[in-house]
């Protein structure tokens, strides 16, 4: 709609109701991508309350969205991804409808569908797979849930011919009910986060031309310039003044030292007792005295002057 009368402004930008959806649409991805930047950025540093902040903004956009695009599943899977990791070892939190589902069992599914977004899966991806399967185990092994974890293998792996040696090998450690062995020490929960981190910042690298990012990080540079600017011009006007100060307090100084030694001199004249005798015959060498001083000094009886006659006859 045009800028109403009398307002001031440049009037808005008249946009039709399909036009106002689309931008809609466009502010949604970069709201989207940027909630799930920092949610990344959070979960690298271990940020823990900064990332449960981020969390609830992702998941709020999330919610907002009447479907997600094709190009957001990635996003979204990640945030959600995330999410679940960050509550792998809290058995009591569900995030699927079966309660018996863990955080760590949700986020590998989650998983597998981010696989699928992928375009070139790699060694990271695999590793990343393999230790949310062995982490689901050791997790319930951890609390002494050992008939649990041996439930949660046979729901990992439904297909016998998939990665046999793998569930193989933790069908024998639950039966051990030894959740220290040193094959879960190696895989161990730590190094999980430490190849999901390695997968945040490859997505984080892919993500830095997002358009909310930008303008922000515009923003910022342009007000620490201004605030910078503004120091100089302070310390500038800081120096200046000082130096006026200084300029002030020095000429008050010489202007109080002449007026003390005028005053002084008219008090009391300044003699000096040991001028050469020729000095003493003109009236230019009698110290501070003026010309007509002298003259008036010549024309006073010597009585008047000293009996020694210093000045009596001499100026002339």
């Amino acid at each position: 709609m045009a800028g109403s009368p009398g307002s001031g402004g440049a009037g808005w930008v008249s946009l039709s109701p399909a036009r106002l959806a689309q931008a809609e649409v466009v502010v949604g991805d970069w709201m989207l991508e940027f909630a799930c930047y920092c949610l990344c950025r959070h979960f690298r540093e271990g940020r823990t309350a900064e990332f449960r902040r981020c969390r609830d903004v992702a998941q709020a956009v999330i919610n907002s969205l009447s479907k997600i695009a094709t190009h957001q599943k990635k996003t979204v899977y990640l945030c959600q991804l995330l999410t679940r990791i960050a509550k792998g070892k809290r058995l009591d939190c569900h995030f699927e409808n079966d309660q018996r589902i863990s955080p760590l069992e949700s986020a590998l599914s989650i998983w597998t569908l981010l696989e699928r977004e992928e375009s070139k899966p790699n060694k990271l991806h695999e590793d990343i797979h393999r230790l949310i399967q062995i982490q689901v185990v050791a997790v319930h092994m951890e609390k002494g849930y050992f008939k649990e974890a041996a439930e949660v293998l046979e729901r990992l792996f439904t297909d016998l011919e998939s990665n046999k040696p793998l569930r193989m090998k933790l069908a024998a450690i639950i039966k051990s009910k030894d959740p220290y062995v040193p094959f879960l020490q190696n895989f161990s929960y730590n190094l999980l986060i430490s190849k999901i981190k390695s997968y945040v910042e490859l997505f984080m690298k892919d993500n830095e031309t997002n358009f909310l990012i930008q303008a922000a990080t515009k923003q910022v540079e342009a007000k620490e310039l201004g605030a910078t600017m503004l120091q100089n011009e302070t310390v500038d006007v800081s120096e200046t003044k000082e130096e006026s100060n200084l300029e002030t307090n020095r000429s008050c100084m010489e202007e109080q030292s002449i007026t003390n030694q005028s005053s002084g001199d008219a008090r009391k004249p300044i003699v000096r007792s040991e001028q050469p005798a020729e000095c003493r015959k003109t009236w230019r060498c009698l110290g501070l005295w003026t010309k007509k001083a002298a003259m008036d000094t010549c024309r006073r009886p010597a009585t008047e002057i000293g009996s020694k006659g210093v000045w009596s006859g001499q100026l002339g």
